[in-house]
C-alpha cells in the first residue's frame, strides 16, 4: 500500500519542514495493525517525494480482529487484498505520520502552513467498488484536483476475468499540504466499503474535525458522509445535522451511475422484485422463512410485515450489511416478542451450516450471480441437500435483457462483483439439473415489465421439494 506526494514548490524540501519529516532519514512508525515508513525517493529543491508505504501484519490483524464487515468465507482474514490496497488503514497511517502538518503545526518555518504547494498524488491502488472513476471524480473534482484513474485488470494473465475493483489514481492540485491531508483522510475510507475499525460515534467527531471548512460546501457531502459511516442511518443523520446547522436544505446527493430515469425504472424493478417474492413465500404457506443474502434488509421488512410467518432469519456474509439491516428494521426498538420472530447471522451460501436447516422456505434474491461458477455446486448442496427448506425462491438478472441497457457495454455486466450472467435458456437449464439432481419440482416466472423479443429484466424460479 504505498501513496505518494511530489511538488515541485521552491525550494521544494520545504515539504520536509510541514511533514516533520527530514528527506535525509528513512522513520518507520508503529501501529497497532503494522509498520508505516516514511522515506524521500527524491529530495531536491526543484522536486521532492515523500512516500507513505504500509506494511500489515495479516496474522496481528486477525489475532486483534474486531470485524466491522467481511466477505464471510473461512479464510477471508488471511487471504483478502487488506495489505495491498489504500483504504480505511492508509487514512489512519496518514494520520499518525502527517498529524502535525494534518493539524496545522509547523515550529520551524509557520508561515508554510498556510502556503499552497503545487502537487501530485500518486496511490498505487485505490478500491473503489461502486461508482469507478465516476465516483472518484465527483469527490475530488469540486475541490479543485484534477484526476486520472487507471483501472487494473484481475490478472494480466487471465484477461477474460475482465477488471478489477482497484484504480491507480493521480490527483493534481495547489493547495495547501494541510488541505491536501484531510482531504485524503476523509474521502480514501469514503471511496472504500470496507473499514478495519468499528464505526461508531466517535467517527462523526473526527469526520467533522478533518471536513471543516470544505465538506459542508462540498456538493457530494451527503455521499461522502454516509459512506465514511458505512451508510449508518443514524450517524450519518447526526453527522448531516451538525454539518447544516445553519438551517438551509441539504438535498441528497447520492447520485446515479446512471441516468435519473434509468434509476428510478431499476428502484421500480427492484420494488417489484422484492413484492413478487414476499407474495410468493405467503402464497407457499410458509411460517419460518430464511432470506439469504438478505443485504440490507428490505426483503426482511417485507417478511416481517406478514403476521403467518413466525421465524424469520435474515443471513449475509457482509456485518456491516447486516448492521445496516438491524438499523432498517429499527430492530432496537423492536418490543421483545417482534425481536423472537426475528434473528440476524453472518454466514456464507457456499458452506454448510445447521443454522440453516429447519426453514420452511427460503429466499435467495440477486445472490447466485455473485458467486463464482465452480461455487455453484457447493450452494447447491449447502441449500438444497442439507438445508432442504421446502420452497426455494431464487431470483437472477436475465443476460437477454442487458441490450436494453443503454449505460451497459456488451458483454458487460450489470454489477462489477458479477461473476456471471445467466439468459433465460441457461436459466432454464440450472434450474432442471438442480431439480433432477435434489427433487424439487419448479414453475419459473418472469421480474419486472416483460419485453417481447428479451424477456422481462429479471427471471424467478419457485422450486417446492418434491419428496
Amino acid at each position: 500500500m504505498l501513496l505518494s506526494l511530489t511538488t515541485i514548490h521552491q525550494p521544494a524540501t520545504d515539504l520536509g519542514y510541514l511533514l516533520h519529516k527530514h528527506p535525509d532519514q528513512f522513520q518507520t512508525l508503529d501501529l497497532s495493525f503494522g509498520k508505516a515508513h516514511v522515506f524521500y525517493p527524491e529530495a531536491t529543491k526543484e522536486r521532492t517525494t515523500v512516500c507513505l508505504m504500509l506494511d500489515l501484519d495479516s496474522i496481528d490483524l486477525v489475532r486483534a480482529s474486531q470485524r466491522t464487515s467481511g466477505d464471510g468465507f473461512g479464510l477471508r482474514d488471511y487471504v483478502n487484498d487488506r495489505p495491498y490496497v489504500a483504504s480505511s488503514f492508509l487514512s489512519v497511517a496518514i494520520s499518525k505520520a502527517f498529524g502535525s502538518a494534518m493539524n496545522g503545526n509547523c515550529s520551524q518555518r509557520p508561515e508554510l502552513v498556510e502556503t499552497p504547494f503545487p502537487f501530485e498524488v500518486a496511490i498505487s491502488a485505490l478500491p473503489v467498488p461502486n461508482g469507478g472513476v465516476f465516483l472518484l471524480k465527483k469527490f475530488f473534482e469540486p475541490l479543485g484536483y484534477a484526476v486520472e484513474a487507471q483501472r487494473q485488470p484481475l490478472d494480466d494473465h487471465f484477461p477474460e476475468w475482465g477488471e478489477s475493483r482497484y484504480y491507480s489514481v493521480r490527483l493534481r492540485h495547489t493547495l495547501t499540504t494541510k488541505e491536501l491531508l484531510s482531504h485524503l483522510y476523509v474521502l480514501i475510507p469514503a471511496l472504500d466499503n470496507d473499514k478495519h475499525y468499528f464505526v461508531s460515534q466517535s467517527e462523526i467527531e473526527k469526520l467533522l474535525q478533518k471536513g471543516e471548512g470544505w465538506l459542508k460546501s462540498h456538493p457530494e457531502r451527503e455521499q461522502i458522509t454516509r459512506r465514511y459511516l458505512i451508510d449508518l442511518n443514524s450517524l450519518s443523520r447526526q453527522a448531516l445535522d451538525r454539518l447544516n446547522e445553519s438551517g438551509e436544505s441539504l438535498p441528497s446527493q447520492e447520485a446515479p451511475l446512471v441516468p435519473t430515469e434509468d434509476r428510478a425504472r431499476k428502484e421500480t424493478l427492484h420494488e417489484k422484485r422484492l413484492k413478487l417474492v414476499a407474495d410468493k413465500l405467503r402464497d407457499s404457506g410458509a411460517q419460518s422463512v430464511l432470506d439469504l443474502g438478505c443485504g440490507e434488509g428490505k426483503l426482511l421488512v417485507h417478511l416481517l410485515k406478514n403476521k403467518t410467518m413466525t421465524r424469520i432469519g435474515g443471513m449475509d456474509v457482509s456485518y456491516q450489511s447486516l448492521l445496516k439491516a438491524k438499523e432498517r428494521l429499527h430492530y432496537e426498538e423492536m418490543s421483545p416478542r417482534q425481536k423472537e420472530r426475528l434473528v440476524l447471522f453472518q454466514g456464507s451460501v457456499v458452506y454448510r451450516d445447521t443454522r440453516l436447516e429447519g426453514y420452511d422456505a427460503a429466499a435467495v434474491v440477486e445472490v447466485i450471480e455473485h458467486l463464482e461458477p465452480n461455487r455453484l455446486n457447493s450452494f447447491e448442496r449447502v441449500l438444497f441437500e442439507f438445508a432442504t427448506p421446502g420452497v426455494v425462491v431464487l431470483t437472477t438478472p436475465n443476460k437477454d435483457y442487458n441490450e436494453r441497457f443503454e449505460t451497459l457495454d456488451a458483454d458487460e455486466f450489470r454489477h462489477e462483483d458479477h461473476r456471471f450472467e445467466w439468459t433465460r435458456d441457461e436459466f432454464a437449464i440450472w434450474v432442471k439439473s438442480v431439480s433432477e439432481k435434489y427433487h424439487y419440482s419448479f414453475e419459473l416466472f418472469p421480474v419486472g415489465d416483460v419485453d417481447e423479443k428479451v424477456g422481462a429484466p429479471s427471471q424467478m424460479v419457485v422450486f417446492s421439494y418434491a419428496d
